[in-house]
């Protein structure tokens, strides 16, 4: 699998509360941890067993270095993740105690991947998916999804963050799979009722996924009935990262074969998971965890352990807290 995506550092701050416009609020703590749709995307697709290569770019200062090296410990392979001058994207995250979150996202080195490079057609071309998100120029995630198509590779988009305007049809036009949440997609259609949007988001790709947060998803495609997958009912701690766990997630279920219902419950569990815990990528389960939550007994993994995760038995899950740092 080979992500096109953002990578960044996410400088995170919790607050009882985000703080109202012209107000100010004291935070509780703040803490560092990697993140980028594009990174969380990659990070979550090795978790959960697949050998996933990541095309973005970092910048040529100390946040990239940890940036590269975050990657790396989680199984990414960033052998054509570029190093720019400049700085290194960053995202700036409030983050509540009601679970919810509000960010600014400063490009950095991310804004400079205007077109692919030297390697990029070729690695592409060796995948079975391609994950694409908006968070690099336009241009580049268009021309990633083209070559992608010219080699029968599957294009998975998430509109992510939401568009100001139509999506290009000729981005449209090679996608296979639209991943929007909710919002993302009644910018995209006008249509706040998830039905109507996917019926609307049909015209221009064969098939979606409409993430609903605790509410669960629903799956629509040419010619079948839609299809609805509640959430597990947890309690939400950090959403940062829900949407890309559940779209790696669901990558990697859909690379395996499983049928469509079965993909969607892992990725939602995947997600569930992911919302109990603080952060963007410390925050993504691994595979044992994932089908422990779906088992009878519901039981989870001891994170204390390093358990073997099956599809890619070498891929050991490192401490949490090394991957945060906190302030």
């Amino acid at each position: 699998m080979v992500v096109l995506g953002s990578v960044t550092m996410d400088l995170v701050t919790r607050v009882d509360r985000a703080p109202a416009r012209g107000e100010t609020v004291t935070g509780r703590a703040f803490h560092t941890v990697p993140g980028g749709k594009g990174a969380n995307q990659a990070v979550a697709a090795a978790r959960a067993g697949a050998e996933v290569a990541l095309i973005g770019a970092v910048g040529a200062d100390g946040l990239g270095t940890r940036l590269r090296t975050a990657l790396d410990h989680g199984g990414v392979d960033t052998d054509l993740l570029r190093t720019v001058e400049g700085p290194s994207g960053t995202a700036h995250i409030v983050a509540d105690d009601e679970g919810g979150n509000a960010t600014v996202v400063v490009p950095g080195a991310n804004g400079t991947v205007t077109s692919l490079g030297h390697g990029d057609e070729a690695l592409i071309a060796t995948a079975d998916i391609l994950l694409l998100q908006l968070e690099l120029p336009l241009p580049a995630v268009t021309e990633a999804a083209r070559i992608a198509r010219a080699h029968e590779v599957r294009v998975v988009l998430t509109p992510a963050p939401a568009p100001t305007r139509p999506l290009p049809p000729e981005l449209l036009s090679v996608t296979d799979l639209l991943v929007p949440n909710q919002h993302e997609a009644a910018a995209l259609t006008g249509f706040t009722d998830p039905r109507a949007a996917a019926r609307a988001l049909l015209a221009d790709v064969p098939e979606v996924v409409i993430t609903l947060g605790e509410s669960g998803c629903l799956y629509a495609a040419r010619g079948r009935e839609p299809v609805a997958v509640p959430a597990p009912r947890v309690a939400a701690v950090d959403t940062t990262a829900a949407g890309d766990t559940f779209v790696g997630t669901l990558a990697v279920a859909l690379a395996e074969g499983r049928p469509v219902p079965e993909a969607l419950a892992w990725a939602s569990a995947a997600a569930a998971l992911s919302v109990q815990r603080e952060g963007a990528s410390p925050s993504i389960p691994y595979r044992t965890e994932i089908e422990a939550a779906l088992a009878p007994d519901h039981s989870l993994p001891d994170h204390h352990t390093n358990p073997a995760h099956q599809g890619n038995p070498a891929r050991e899950e490192p401490a949490r807290d090394q991957e945060a740092d906190r302030v």
